[in-house]
């Protein structure tokens, strides 16, 4: 069976190779750098324990530096499944959801004509140089001089120019025995709908080959010499080998380049992308004169995960940025998304490159804001919120925009960053002394405040466990990175107090892992005081995790022991309730051993280093208050209600 044309091109860009690999291997974390596409693993084709398997996620190729065996997907499916080619291919076509195309028998046919095209773009490609180095193609040099392009990356960028003849480049290549066919077929020419002679498709215009990710020439973007043409630039018209919507310009070099640790930057036009490559942006790429369609945003995707765009900062490139939030929205997925760069207003990359240097389009790209932030202003800028009618607008809005997201975990994270937005714009003045530490995290009183010394907490008031739950949740809070590892204790503690209460829900809720990202929450949602009253009191402000915060091997030490004298605690409380059940049907010395096991199980748990084998006279002095204040409450009769 042969394949249609383009459709193993299709396939390689649809897939990851390194999810293809993964299946077979095991990645080495410390070697692999995921974000660059730079992979690394044992051989599966080989035994060995060393990491010399090398995968290019990028470009689609794999290389062990032990056996050799190098390939792409497709070979790798064939060597590990120990499968045919048109089986391997079957195998991932289902992967990625391209249904296999029906027997073509004019397949070779067509990858043949496709080939016989390409010839003939490769052609005129090398004629467009040329005719940039006559007479001419003076004036088109002066304006490249004029824009500051070296000659370096007029040759690196194969740039050229079809001079004004009606038929200059037709002429030419139908002299080097291409068939006139050919070169209409492949957007060279045009032939008139009257049946005259076929004449340019560029004329006067300077020209820029557009290439496949393989490096083949497919088409041509032209841009006018003449002010007064009705179309600026102009590209070659919908061929066999040219679709604008499913190519973008500098791909191949973009994606060599970002494999490299290259940002990628996504320009609106041809001179955009040359700027910035001259400026040693080298990972640039522009749509093809249209906006970025969904075809495009794929194969960004396929070289960045998380792409820069750079727009003009005039009215056409903020609604073309707009345009492209909402084509993105439905297609985002963990860690596949876009962030925006706007250019000043009135400049473009090479503008702001020539004015301002590279350092200033460095800044700008490093400033630029994700995608959830562009949404929010779209919605909100320029609008007055003075009413509920205008408010439920902007939920309206906001709700249906992220309703639009299919994966559940980014749908919740964008709604809620949006939702702070909504609450830090509506919210009420921040007081003035409320402000973070000088690393983001928030100071450690040097005492109550006077609010706080009138609170029972703070007036030593408090129980031993509601002491040991003020420790835990301030630690958590100065030290959120634990918050994972102690997320099921967490869940089990059940405050007394309103305000913790309040803040575990908090920290059982927040994905924030960051202590000033945390903090910033914790003032927003009106808990800044409860934690600013927590760090303020006597037993917490001394606790080593909390006089050295950041200090990850303290606070987990300290977390792990105040759960446990918890656990110990609610063991005993639970123990005793149970023994009392059993009062009158238990001799007095059972009752006695029961409580004397639960009461040693909390002493080993708040003194880990004591071996007394039986309870100290304070604990059964203690032990012995708590059984009658169990009995006078008749705990076994509540408990079983």
């Amino acid at each position: 069976m042969s394949l249609p044309p383009g459709f193993l091109d299709e396939l390689r860009n649809r897939l990851s190779l390194s999810q293809v690999v993964g299946r077979k291997v095991m990645w080495d974390q410390r070697k692999s750098n995921q974000a660059k596409g730079d992979m690394w693993a044992p051989c599966p084709f080989h035994q060995e324990k060393t990491a010399s398997f090398h995968v290019d996620d990028r470009k689609g190729f794999y290389y062990c530096f032990g056996c050799h065996a190098k390939g792409d997907a497709i070979s790798f499916v064939r060597e590990s499944e120990n499968v045919g080619f048109m089986e391997a291919v079957e195998i991932l076509a289902g992967e990625a959801g391209m249904p296999m195309p029906a027997p073509d028998p004019k397949a070779r046919e067509k990858a043949d004509r496709r080939e016989q095209l390409t010839e003939v773009t490769e052609a005129a490609s090398a004629w467009f140089r040329l005719q940039l180095g006559t007479g001419a193609g003076a004036a088109p040099r002066d304006y490249l001089d004029a824009r500051g392009l070296q000659a370096a990356t007029r040759d690196r960028f194969e740039i050229g120019y079809a001079p004004a003849a009606r038929q200059g480049a037709f002429q030419a290549l139908k002299d080097k025995g291409f068939d006139p066919d050919l070169i209409i077929a492949a957007g060279i020419a045009t032939r008139p709908d009257d049946g005259g002679a076929p004449y340019d498709a560029f004329r006067d215009r300077i020209t820029f080959p557009i290439r496949d990710p393989r490096g083949r020439c497919i088409g041509f973007g032209g841009r006018a010499m003449d002010p007064n043409a009705r179309a600026k630039y102009l590209n070659t018209r919908e061929t066999e080998l040219f679709d604008k919507g499913h190519a973008l310009y500098n791909h191949g070099p973009a994606r060599e380049a970002a494999g490299k640790g290259h940002p990628l930057i996504v320009a609106e036009g041809y001179m955009d992308v040359i700027a910035l490559s001259q400026a040693g942006f080298e990972a640039a790429v522009a749509p093809l004169g249209t906006a970025i369609t969904e075809a495009q945003l794929q194969l960004l995707w396929r070289i960045a995960d998380e792409p820069t765009v750079a727009l003009d900062g005039d009215r056409a490139g903020v609604q073309a940025a707009q345009r492209l939030v909402d084509l993105a929205l439905p297609l985002l997925e963990a860690g596949k998304s876009l962030r925006f760069a706007l250019m000043p207003q009135g400049k473009d990359p090479d503008d702001l490159i020539k004015q301002r240097g590279t350092q200033a389009m460095r800044d700008l790209l490093d400033a630029a804001e994700p995608m959830v932030t562009l949404l929010w202003r779209r919605e909100t800028e320029g609008k007055v919120f003075d009413s509920p009618e205008r408010r439920a607008a902007l939920d309206k809005a906001l709700r249906s925009a992220v309703s639009r997201i299919k994966d559940p975990s980014l749908r919740r994270h964008y709604g809620q960053v949006l939702n702070d937005m909504r609450f830090e714009l509506f919210r009420a003045p921040r007081r003035p002394d409320w402000q973070p530490g000088r690393k983001g995290g928030f100071r450690v009183p040097a005492g109550p405040q006077a609010v706080t010394r009138a609170t029972p907490l703070a007036a030593g008031g408090m129980t031993d466990s509601e002491m040991r739950v003020a420790l835990i949740l301030a630690t958590l809070c100065l030290t959120p990175a634990l918050i994972d590892d102690f997320e099921h204790a967490l869940d089990r503690l059940t405050p007394a107090n309103p305000d913790h209460a309040r803040l575990t829900d908090f920290l059982l809720g927040t994905p924030e892992r960051d202590a000033a990202a945390l903090h910033a929450e914790l003032a927003r949602r009106n808990l800044g005081e409860t934690l600013e009253n927590l760090l303020s009191l006597g037993h917490v402000r001394i606790a080593p995790c909390i006089r050295h915060p950041g200090d990850t091997d303290k606070a987990a030490r300290c977390l792990a022991e105040e759960f446990a004298k918890l656990a110990a605690r609610r063991g005993l409380q639970d123990e005793m309730t149970e023994a009392l059940e059993d009062l009158g049907e238990a001799d007095e010395s059972r009752l006695r051993w029961r409580l004397n096991n639960a009461l040693r199980a909390r002493q080993q748990a708040e003194t880990p280093r004591s071996n007394d084998g039986d309870a100290t006279a304070e604990d059964e002095s203690s032990l012995s208050k708590h059984l009658s204040d169990l009995i006078a409450s008749r705990a076994w009769e509540k408990k079983s209600r």
